[in-house]
């Protein structure tokens, strides 16, 4: 954690994807179609204390969010869900700080907490990659 908040001196964003180097920023993949992942993730999503859905745009599989932390700054966050195969769906998710200084390793804690609360309610379709 203490290099995440190094890192979140000079970096006001945090990404995840399958390339990603660090483990836990790696994308995560359910065996749910486009269309039930969508609806599991963003009924998920509305649900979460401190998150407010801004937008929701299934053609694209968009979801944009917005966090107030507790000091105050704004954090916009897209969660995107996106179709492997007919079967399977991934979920990635990119969080950035309104403002110029780093983020203390804000938007990576964001990112974990989400992928937490996704994994709990879509357990079962969690595949382990």
């Amino acid at each position: 954690m203490l290099k995440r908040t190094l890192i979140g001196l000079l970096r006001s964003h945090e990404l995840t994807g399958d390339r990603a180097k660090d483990p836990l920023l790696k994308s995560h993949f359910y065996k749910l179609s486009k269309e039930k992942a969508w609806e599991e993730v963003i009924s998920t999503l509305k649900k979460m204390q401190g998150y407010k859905v801004l937008h929701e745009v299934q053609s694209v599989g968009e979801i944009v969010l917005e966090k107030r932390t507790a000091l105050g700054r704004t954090m916009d966050i897209t969660v995107s869900v996106i179709s492997v195969n007919p079967l399977t769906s991934a979920v990635d998710i990119y969080s950035a700080s309104r403002g110029s200084m780093g983020d203390l390793g804000s938007n990576y804690r964001v990112i974990l907490d989400i992928y937490r609360v996704l994994d709990k309610k879509l357990g079962a379709f969690k595949v382990n990659s």
